[in-house]
């Protein structure tokens, strides 16, 4: 009778469990994997109808980038590969400020120069005039480098954080390759080499990057730096290259440029004059890269265009863009419906964050076009307020120009009755699960069939059992009137029975 209890327990647990596992292991959804990264905005310059004419430069490739937005604003072969000359810098402090970052390093770090801090140095190489087993901090070597673009200065960190420049320049094309770079092989860590090659849409790739530091601009944007004395050299007072920023600078203050910023100059003549520099006015952050720009040595003007260069580019963007906010933070743009919701069955579409970025002058308010894509059109709640849901498109005249995720504006409650009574007609839909219930069905019916079986047979056999008894305990009686009429001599009549 025990196992019979236990069989019928057992099988009403397999029953249970065929009904309620999938409401169980709904409680927690599965992980789905991650959302796809923010795809910015695209890489248009200006609406469709709108004409927009560029600024007139001498540059060979130019590149104007809205630094919060990513729009670009203007290009001219600006992916293709071109000698950067001493652009190149800017990847030799980027990866010493990521090791300083990652704490290999530190800036109070002493370096002493080695036997090839000179390598590939001529007489009009740009120089600090740093000599074998100088000793300098790392901090001072990258002022070096970055402002007053000692070449030698490369050299020094490339051999030390690299242990040897030749590696130090395999990380250098591994970094570029790692940020996106598809047009850039670097041979050395300063620039002197015409065989170095990147384009201004990598260059601008990198220098974002080295961008993310503080201290690099902190460093590309200091008009001057004196190097303390080392055992050898006394003070060395550095005069920052870029004119726009840089009044007494070694080009003097005619190129100055009102909310101009860092970043690094280069020259040689088969890159010819280049700049990458920022300016920021009426609300827009602007980073200008100009390469191959005509100056002195390449013609019969003394004018230094890439500084010119960079003036017009702002100058034009600045005169006929204006910031605009297209999608603000806090604004719903849309409804989704959420299925097995507690309540409201809709979560609000907001941005995850403002969409901005720079719009003709003449371009008209409203004229966007935002189209929504959902992650997954079927939403099941619960949803929590801030879950990415999917993307906004910005579209003008059908050209996508930016994009935000979209996140739910709240959070969206599970009717857990409601998802209770969906996974039962769920599970009671599948092949698999109805075939356990039809076999424990089956077990159960051939079970009760067995306990009915058992009880009639029982039953049976405990009434002949009674019967038995009282056949028993009718003979015994009988036996005992025999016995005792024998005693007192009574005769037995048959009749009498």
């Amino acid at each position: 009778m025990k196992q019979s209890r236990f069989l019928s327990f057992f099988l009403i647990l397999c029953l249970l469990a065929a009904l309620f596992a999938p409401f169980a292991l709904a409680e927690e959804p599965a992980e789905t994997g991650e959302y796809p990264e923010d795809p910015g905005p695209s890489v248009t310059p200006t609406p469709e109808g709108v004409k927009l004419e560029g600024p007139e430069l001498s540059a060979q490739a130019v590149l104007l980038v809205d630094l919060e937005s990513g729009t670009i604003l203007y290009q001219l072969n600006s992916s293709y590969p071109r000698s950067p000359a001493s652009l190149t810098k800017v990847m030799t402090v980027l990866l010493a400020l990521e090791a300083v970052d990652r704490g290999e390093v530190g800036l109070d770090d002493v370096i002493t120069a080695g036997l090839d801090c000179q390598n590939g140095m001529g007489e009009d190489s740009s120089s600090v005039y740093i000599v074998a087993g100088e000793q300098l901090t790392l901090r001072d070597l990258l002022y070096c480098a970055a402002v007053s673009s000692g070449n030698d200065a490369c050299n020094v960190i490339a051999s030390y954080l690299g242990n040897g420049i030749p590696n130090f320049v395999d990380r250098m094309n591994e970094r570029a390759a790692e940020l996106g770079c598809t047009m850039t092989r670097f041979v050395d860590p300063n620039g002197l080499s015409n065989d170095n090659l990147t384009s201004p849409y990598d260059l601008y790739l990198i220098t974002r990057a080295a961008m993310g530091y503080p201290s690099f601009m902190e460093i590309c944007d200091s008009t001057s730096y004196n190097v303390p004395a080392t055992n050898v050299n006394p003070v060395r007072e550095l005069k920052n290259s870029n004119a726009l920023i840089s009044p007494d600078g070694i080009y003097g203050p005619g190129y100055l440029y009102e909310g101009a910023h860092g970043i690094k100059t280069g020259y040689t003549r088969a890159a010819g004059y280049c700049l990458i520099s920022t300016a920021e006015r009426d609300d827009m952050h602007l980073l200008g890269i100009v390469m191959g720009s005509d100056g002195p040595y390449l013609s019969d003007t003394e004018e230094r265009k890439n500084f010119s260069d960079s003036a017009k580019l702002y100058d034009w963007a600045f005169a006929n863009f204006t910031m605009r906010t297209v999608i603000a933070e806090d604004e719903v743009l849309d409804f989704a419906d959420v299925a097995l919701a507690e309540g409201d069955a809709r979560v609000g579409l907001k941005p995850q964050r403002s969409v901005r970025f720079p719009l003709p002058n003449n371009v008209e308010p409203g004229q966007e076009d935002i189209r929504i894509e959902l992650f997954d059109q079927n939403l099941t709640a619960p949803v929590e307020a801030g879950t990415v849901l999917g993307v906004a498109h910005v579209l003008y005249d059908g050209r996508e120009f930016a994009s935000a995720r979209l996140v739910a504006s709240g959070s969206v409650d599970l009717n857990r009755w409601e998802y209770f009574k969906q996974h039962i007609r769920e599970s009671l839909a599948k092949p698999a699960v109805l075939t356990v219930i039809l076999v424990i069905l089956v077990l159960v019916a051939a079970y009760l069939a067995l306990v009915t079986r058992y009880r009639l047979l029982r039953r049976k056999h405990l009434k002949q059992r009674r019967l038995a008894e009282q056949r028993r305990k009718e003979l015994a009686r009988q036996r005992a009137e025999e016995a005792a009429r024998a005693e007192n001599g009574t005769p037995f009549d048959k009749d009498l029975f």
